[in-house]
C-alpha cells in the first residue's frame, strides 16, 4: 500500500496569533505520533505545490482569492478567531496544493492513498469567506480538482468536532459531491442541522449527522456503521476524502466529545470501505483540527495506521443511551432521499 504523506516546512510559519490553539506545534505532534507508531517509515513523503489561482477559483471567488493574496508580508485579523501572519498567504496556497497534488498522485496511481499533515485548515473556508482559522477550503479544492480530472462522484468525509460549514456551502447544489458531517451540536459555528440536506439537484447529497455533547466510541461507530455506511455505498464515490479532524477526541480542550484513538481508527476504517468500489480503494485524508497535542499524535497515528490497511484496535465502549433516538432522527431525514436505510 503507497501512501503518501505531504508535508512542508511552510506549515510551521503560519501565524494564527499568540496563544492560538492552530499553532505550528500541532504538525510536530503528528510527525512524531507517526515515528512512534513505526508508520512514517512506511510512508512516501511528498513535498506540496502550490495551489493555482484556477484550483482557488474553482471553490472560491475571486474577491475572496485577493483578499487572503493581499495578506503576503503582513499581519492580518479576519475575525477574532482567525488570522493571516507574512507567510500564511504561502502556507495556504501549498495546504490547498498539497490536497490537488495527493488527488492527482492517487488518481494517477503514483500512489493508493494520501494523509496531508497541512495548516492552516480549510473546511470552515466558504467561497466568499474566511473564518473558523481556515483561509483557504482546502479538502473542497481537493475534490474541485477530482471532478475536473474526470470524476463523477467524490465523498467528503468530515468527523471534526465541527461542522464543516464552508464545504457544505461550496457543493450545497452539487450532485457529485456527497458531503458527510459528524459534528457537535449545537456548536460552532452553529450549522449542520439534521435537516440540511442539500437544494435542488444537490439536494441529498448534504447528510449532516448533528450529535450532542459527550458521545463516544460506540456512537460514532453506529452512526457510521449504519447511516453513512449504507448511504456512501449507495452513492459508489470515485474517491473518498476525509476532513481528518481529532478535536472530537475526550482529551481535547475545544471539544466536548468523548471518542479515544480507536474511535478515530474505527471512523477512517468506515472512510477506506467506502472506497473499496468504484474508488479502488482510493482515500485521500486531510488534517483539520485537533488542539491537544498528545491526543493528536496518537489519534493521526491510528487513522493513518487504517490508511497502511493495519488492523483496528477493538472498541471498547457501550453506547450511549441517547444513540436510538439521535438514529431514528437521522433515519426519518434521510430515508426518503436514500431507500438503502430502510432496506
Amino acid at each position: 500500500m503507497r501512501v503518501g504523506l505531504f508535508d512542508d516546512p511552510i506549515f510551521r510559519q503560519h501565524e494564527a496569533g499568540p496563544g492560538h490553539p492552530e499553532r505550528p506545534q500541532r504538525l510536530e505532534a503528528v510527525r512524531e505520533g507517526l515515528k512512534e507508531a513505526g508508520l512514517e517509515s512506511e510512508l512516501e513523503l511528498r513535498e506540496p505545490r502550490p495551489a493555482s489561482r484556477e484550483e482557488l477559483l474553482a471553490v472560491h471567488t475571486e474577491a475572496h482569492v485577493d483578499l487572503v493574496a493581499g495578506t503576503k508580508d503582513r499581519t492580518h485579523r479576519f475575525d477574532p478567531d482567525t488570522q493571516a501572519g507574512p507567510h500564511s498567504y504561502e502556507a495556504a496556497l501549498r495546504a490547498a496544493g498539497a490536497v490537488a497534488g495527493a488527488v492527482e498522485s492517487v488518481l494517477d496511481g503514483t500512489l493508493d492513498r494520501a494523509f496531508c499533515v497541512v495548516r492552516p485548515p480549510g473546511h470552515h473556508a466558504t467561497s466568499d469567506r474566511v473564518m473558523g482559522f481556515c483561509l483557504f477550503n482546502n479538502v473542497a479544492v481537493g475534490a474541485a480538482q477530482a471532478l475536473e480530472l474526470g470524476l463523477e462522484r467524490v465523498a467528503v468525509v468530515d468527523p471534526d468536532v465541527h461542522h464543516g460549514n464552508g464545504t457544505q456551502q461550496i457543493f450545497w447544489e452539487d450532485p457529485r459531491v456527497l458531503y458527510v458531517s459528524s459534528h457537535q451540536f449545537p456548536f460552532y459555528p452553529g450549522t449542520g442541522a439534521v435537516d440540511e440536506v442539500g437544494e435542488g439537484p444537490g439536494r441529498g447529497f448534504t447528510l449532516n449527522l448533528p450529535m450532542p455533547a459527550g458521545l463516544g466510541d460506540a456512537d460514532y461507530s453506529r452512526a457510521y456503521r449504519e447511516i453513512v455506511a449504507p448511504i456512501g455505498r449507495a452513492f459508489d464515490p470515485q474517491l473518498v476524502l476525509v476532513s481528518a479532524g481529532f478535536d472530537a477526541h475526550a482529551a481535547d480542550p475545544l471539544g466536548g466529545m468523548d471518542v479515544t484513538d480507536a474511535g478515530f481508527a474505527e471512523l477512517m476504517d468506515v472512510c477506506v470501505s467506502l472506497a473499496s468500489g468504484s474508488a479502488k480503494g482510493r482515500v485521500v485524508a486531510v488534517l483539520e483540527g485537533g488542539y491537544s497535542l498528545d491526543a493528536l499524535a496518537s489519534a493521526t497515528a491510528a487513522s493513518v495506521g487504517r490508511l497502511l490497511d493495519r488492523p483496528s484496535p477493538s472498541l471498547d465502549a457501550t453506547p450511549d443511551p441517547r444513540t436510538d433516538t439521535l438514529l431514528a432522527a437521522y433515519r426519518k431525514v434521510q430515508t426518503p432521499l436514500w431507500p438503502v436505510l430502510g432496506e
